[in-house]
């Protein structure tokens, strides 16, 4: 039931194999015992990817149901204390999700909480969707689930706003902008924004920020990028917890447009709340 979850969420073997941490190979021939064990196709298989056939269609809401009746039953005959299996972004691993464990630890010792790290949003999404993880904490913007412009996974997904993360246009002393008192969008047009990879949360909100106006320079991660600022190579979009010491030595000066801040959210399945007391253990977050 996993696998059918995870490969109906990413839409191939390979997809679902990185979610679950097994080979493609035992996707593949789990879902066809599967299939077998029915005795109909669960999805039309297609170069462009796997859909949901109409009993794979019926089966899901099933799958579900059948997955959090197991896992109940595991933990009753088992006598086990309550899991979570936490899923978060790497970029805020170090920054914001000790305290989260923090509060965990302090409202309920009882459950076990195991920590797993990922730099690609869509993997703890999938991870989600297919129940290999209770929860995971991603950046994204207010607003709806998705609102800053990534995939969503087809499964029923809800989420809880922590703290927001603030985001500061920087550059360095040396930079044109630099001693700028206003700035505009249209100030900035054709000038070099030096960016992540186009899934990072950061190259996305520059993107709501500042559309087409500006020449969009691939650097790297966010030491890179930062890095790359520092050197007056472009103006960067970077959270405020990246840059503390660089402002603080003059290597970098904040620029006078605000950017709206990110939010620091915590994702499940609307379907499967990871505990029943998620919500006032961990809201809010102290800042």
């Amino acid at each position: 039931m996993r696998v059918f979850e995870a490969v109906a969420a990413h839409r191939t073997a390979t997809g679902a194999a990185a979610a679950l941490g097994l080979a493609p190979s035992s996707v593949s021939e789990q879902l066809r015992t599967l299939e077998r064990s029915l005795g109909t196709e669960l999805f039309e298989r297609a170069p462009r990817g796997m859909s949901l056939t109409p009993a794979g269609e019926r089966l899901l809401p099933w799958s579900r149901r059948l997955l959090d009746q197991a896992e109940q039953a595991r933990r009753e005959v088992a006598a086990t204390h309550a899991r979570l299996r936490l899923g978060a972004l790497e970029a805020i691993a170090a920054t914001h999700v000790p305290a989260v464990l923090a509060r965990l630890a302090e409202h309920r010792p009882d459950v076990e909480t195991s920590l797993h790290t990922d730099t690609a949003r869509d993997s703890l999404l999938g991870a989600v969707a297919a129940g290999a993880l209770e929860a995971a904490l991603i950046l994204d913007a207010a607003g709806p689930l998705g609102e800053l412009g990534f995939y969503l996974p087809p499964a029923p997904l809800d989420h809880l706003d922590l703290q927001d993360v603030p985001l500061s246009l920087v550059a360095a002393p040396t930079h044109p902008l630099a001693h700028a008192t206003t700035l505009t969008r249209e100030d900035l047009r054709g000038r070099r924004l030096l960016v992540d990879a186009p899934t990072c949360s950061f190259h996305l909100a520059g993107e709501r920020l500042l559309g087409h106006a500006v020449d969009r320079i691939p650097t790297g991660g966010l030491t890179v990028t930062r890095a790359c600022a520092e050197q007056g190579l472009g103006i960067a979009l970077l959270p405020d917890f990246a840059i503390p010491d660089q402002l603080a030595a003059g290597t970098l000066a904040r620029l006078p447009l605000t950017p709206p801040p990110l939010r620091l959210r915590l994702i499940w399945r609307a379907d499967h709340t990871p505990l029943p007391d998620l919500h006032q253990v961990l809201r809010p977050i102290p800042t």
